[in-house]
């Protein structure tokens, strides 16, 4: 049998770090997207490569139609046919209540988390479709429900949105053969609480989840690897909350 060939959206660090060597594990071959660091996607696409995987990192920005059009064209000149998606790219920016953010950071945020998840998604879903097959999952976040104030609203309204767009999707895309669901993480350990200015986040978080501890990303991985997998064949629409217990 032929190895499935996922692409996966900001797959150099956290999350979709852990979902790229995750997915290698099971036998998936992947393209790595990345914004920024090439040096950090190589180690990851490295990594893949230890596991048995084929893979290629593609510098992306996924709010910009071209890239993503790359993006796809070069998993499937390098892998093969692409029969997965992993919408994993996202931005929050700094913390801090809405009446206080800049318009270009609430740009920012709703281009990559909004519309890069639609340009990915429009894309792939017009590869797999004439295929008859094919796998998306989102990553969300536990925010789309609980809002986030003081924190994030925008980054949370983002995410809310990427909720219903997988339900819809997934009623839309259902009858060509097309799974799509998502992933809601909560607080999880990552890299990002530094990048949004408290690098501490996650530990003072701790006493406010009930498994009374922060999340690791390979968990979160675990998740979207069993909603790529055929054990999760029957499974669409869904968005499987990943945030223990908050």
């Amino acid at each position: 049998m032929t190895r499935p060939v996922t692409v996966v959206t900001g797959g150099s660090r956290g999350i979709g770090a852990a979902t790229c060597l995750r997915l290698a594990a099971d036998g998936h071959d992947v393209a790595v997207g990345y914004v920024r660091n090439a040096e950090a996607a190589e180690e990851v696409a490295e990594g893949v490569r230890k596991a048995g995987g084929r893979c290629v990192a593609v510098r992306v920005d996924t709010s910009v139609e071209a890239d993503v059009e790359r993006l796809f064209g070069t998993a499937e000149q390098r892998l093969g046919a692409v029969t997965g998606l992993v919408n994993n790219a996202g931005v929050t920016g700094p913390l801090g209540r809405l009446a206080d953010a800049d318009t270009a950071d609430l740009r920012r945020v709703v281009d990559v988390n909004l519309l890069g998840t639609l340009l990915c998604s429009r894309r792939a879903a017009q590869l797999m479709a004439p295929r008859g097959s094919g796998v998306i999952v989102n990553v969300s976040s536990a925010a789309a429900t609980l809002g986030s104030p003081g924190d994030y609203v925008h980054y949370a309204a983002t995410k809310a949105a990427v909720d219903a767009l997988t339900l819809g999707l997934a009623k839309e895309l259902g009858p060509d053969g097309i799974r799509v669901n998502a992933v809601a993480p909560g607080m999880i350990d990552t890299e990002m609480h530094a990048a949004m200015g408290d690098p501490d986040r996650a530990r003072r978080a701790a006493a406010t989840i009930p498994l009374r501890r922060p999340g690791a990303a390979e968990e979160i991985a675990a998740a979207i690897a069993w909603l790529m997998s055929q054990d999760a064949s029957y499974t669409t629409g869904a968005v499987l909350r990943v945030s223990g217990g908050r």
